[in-house]
Parts: C-alpha cells; structure tokens; sequence
C-alpha cells in the first residue's frame, strides 16, 4: 500500500516541471518558428483572395406631420374615429413601420426585386474597378447571353439580400440608417438610395389610396344626409384630408428624408487583411507552443 510520500512523488513525476517546460520550447523554438510563418503566409495569401467589400450608408431622419390644429381635430375628432378615418398622416408612425416591413419577404418581392439587376446579387464574382464593371460567374449566369444556369428563386436571393443589408435605429433621437455591402461601391450607394425611395414609395402609395378611400366615403355620405350639422362636420373632414392628400403628392421624402445621403466610398469596409495576417500569425505561434507541451508531456509519460 502506497504511503502519503509515494503518493506525492508519483504525482511530482507527472507534473511537467515549469523550467523544463520553457527549456522544451526554447529547445523546439524552430518548431514554433515554422508554424507561425507557414500559418502566416497562409492567413496572407487567405487574406489577398477575398474581394473588397464597400458600404454605402444612408442617415435618414423619420419625417412627421399632422394636419389640422388641435382645436380642430378635437371637435371632429370622435366622428372621424366613429367613421373609421385617422386624421392624421400616416408618415406619424410609418418610419417604425418601414423598418418592419423591409425585413419582410413581400416587400423584397414587390419593390426590390424588380429594380435590380438580379446577377449582381446572385452571380457576383468580382468587380472591375478600373472599367467599373461586374465579372459574373460563369456558371450561374452567362453575361454575353444573358442566360441563368438556373434561376434563383426569390426567396433564395432573399436571403442573400439580407446578408448585405444592414439597419438601425436610435430610439432616443430616431434616426434610422440603412447600408448596402458590395463588391462596387456604385451597387453599394444605388441600392441603399432604391431601399430608401421604395420605402418612401410604399407608405405614400397607401396612405393615398387610404386617403382617397376615405374622401369617396365622405362625398358618399355627405350626399346621403340631410342635416346640416352632419354635412358641417363631413365637410371639415374632407376639407382635411384634401389637405393630408396636397402634402402626400408634394412630399417626396415621405416616411424618411436623408440627413446624410448615400455615397460611392473609396475605401473597402472589408476585409481586414492586417488583422487576418496576424491573427494567423498568433494561431500559428499557439500551435507550436502546444505542439511542444504535448510532445513533451508524452514524452515524460513515456520515460515514466
């Protein structure tokens, strides 16, 4: 039976001692050496095939507006609300909305989809940046026929659409912005600026149909009663959404106006080659080191 004393020098003898650990490395360092350059040259020349991405960003300011003053609006107020009719224009809480509906498939659908070169989205190989031209990839679209392999579904284009768009909004200040990443900043800043228009295109397209939905209702009623009081009312009604109408026409920034508009950006926002080449440096040397303690933990082991 082993004593308290066996014990503890059988548990020395499978420790690796620290100073003989250090000698181990220092005695492997060319181990250590040749990893951290092979990983390094790797992470580089990792690093020199991925294509520059740039990003184009829009800052853009939710636009608000009412019609009518408070006194007014109080006075017709519960009729209006009786009816079903907002007295306000709808841009109040589009800006909320907008964001929502842009991470919806419909709306990719309906707005982006047939504004865009799909290829550019789906078939990108690189960009040409002295001709400014896109170079597809062959085998998913051929540029001289104009022919697809296969054609992509939307729902999968989707996807990759989402994967370069990017959005935020500040709740203390509200301020949203929205960015585009592609491999032409030129693509970049005329996607950003379409998301921006067809958002604004979307909620002005509705609240006008709304609004003009709202106005053949009133003119209906209106010709339906006989009580002056009634008709009084139904005519301020329509008095205001005539004037919600003037301003959806006149606006053309109608849920977001730009703060800082989109731009063709001359430097990439990725890759970040310096930090890849020393990332891989620092794997390469993490290696090594634990190559070498393994080594020798087997190694002790052995000899044991």
């Amino acid at each position: 039976m082993k004593n308290d004393k066996d014990i503890k020098e059988s548990s020395n003898q499978d420790e690796i001692d620290l100073r003989q650990l250090f000698d181990a490395i220092w005695s492997e360092k060319l181990i250590i050496i040749g990893l951290t350059a092979s990983l390094s040259i790797m992470a580089v020349l990792y690093s020199i095939s991925l294509p520059n991405v740039y990003k184009s960003e829009a800052l853009l300011s939710p636009v608000v507006s009412e019609i009518g003053s408070s006194q007014a609006m109080s006075n017709i107020g519960g009729l209006a609300s009786f009816a079903g009719i907002n007295l306000q224009t709808q841009s109040v809480g589009n800006s909320t909305k907008a964001l929502k509906k842009l991470r919806t498939l419909s709306f990719y659908e309906d707005n982006i989809l047939p504004n865009i070169f799909l290829p550019d989205l789906m078939a990108l190989s690189s960009w040409d940046s002295k001709n400014n031209k896109i170079i597809y990839d062959k085998n998913i679209f051929n540029s001289d026929t104009q022919t697809w392999n296969k054609i992509p579904s939307s729902q999968k284009s989707y996807k990759d659409f989402k994967r370069i768009l990017e959005f935020t909004q500040d709740y203390d200040t509200g301020f949203v912005t929205i960015s585009v990443r592609h491999q032409s900043p030129y693509i970049a800043k005329e996607w950003t600026n379409l998301i921006v228009n067809q958002l604004n295109d979307f909620f002005r397209t509705n609240d006008k149909r709304e609004a003009q939905a709202a106005m053949d209702f009133l003119n209906t009623q209106m010709a339906q009663t006989s009580y002056t009081e009634i008709k009084q009312v139904i005519a301020q009604l329509l008095q205001n959404k005539m004037q919600q109408l003037t301003l959806i026409e006149a606006n053309d920034f109608y849920v977001f106006s730009y703060l800082d508009p989109p731009k063709v950006m001359e430097e990439k926002i990725e890759p970040n080659r310096k930090s890849i080449s020393i990332l891989g440096a620092v794997l390469g040397g993490l290696l090594g080191i634990l190559i070498v303690i393994i080594r020798e933990f087997l190694s002790k082991k052995n000899s044991t």
